[in-house]
């Protein structure tokens, strides 16, 4: 499943790193970045995430949520939260549910692992529509921030 421009984002509950539990259309109240990222404590992953951390104003400013998911368990990713000082949720989606719904899955991930979530960005509207879709291939590369903030700003 290719999730496009004008789809309804699939709905999702899944927990947090701090042993909540997060729903994306219960968190209408804002725009909502979903980056869906490999794994925690890896070179590009918390490059990624540190992006976002450093600049989380400008988001906050766009009217926007950030969540970052990944397959890690809940307590990896609330150490990875810890270390890094994340200001914003990161999720687990262990059981790769989130993942499916979205069609971001490697059928095969480094050394063999499968199922882990490709880098991903979806920017999903107050209405649950799909405003921006960019899923990477290659784990090496980071999402398309200004692209991301640029559909942000047009629904301010």
């Amino acid at each position: 499943m290719n999730l496009q421009k004008g789809d309804l984002a699939p709905d999702f509950t899944l927990p947090t790193s701090d042993k909540k539990t997060y729903t994306l259309s219960e968190n209408r109240d804002k725009n909502t970045v979903i980056l869906f990222f490999p794994l925690a404590f890896t070179g590009v992953c918390t490059t990624e995430l540190c992006s976002i951390r450093d600049n989380y104003h400008v988001y906050e400013k766009l009217d926007a949520n950030v969540v970052a998911i990944s397959v890690d368990s809940f307590a990896t990713l609330a150490k990875f939260k810890e270390v890094e000082n994340y200001n914003f949720p990161l999720l687990s989606d262990f059981n790769k549910e989130a993942g499916e719904k979205y069609g971001v899955l490697y059928e095969v991930f480094a050394m063999g692992h499968k199922g882990v979530t490709k880098r991903s960005a979806f920017v999903v509207d107050k209405k649950g529509i799909i405003q921006y879709a960019e899923v990477l291939e290659n784990a090496g590369e980071l999402p398309n921030f200004a692209a991301i903030q640029d559909t942000l700003s047009q629904l301010v």
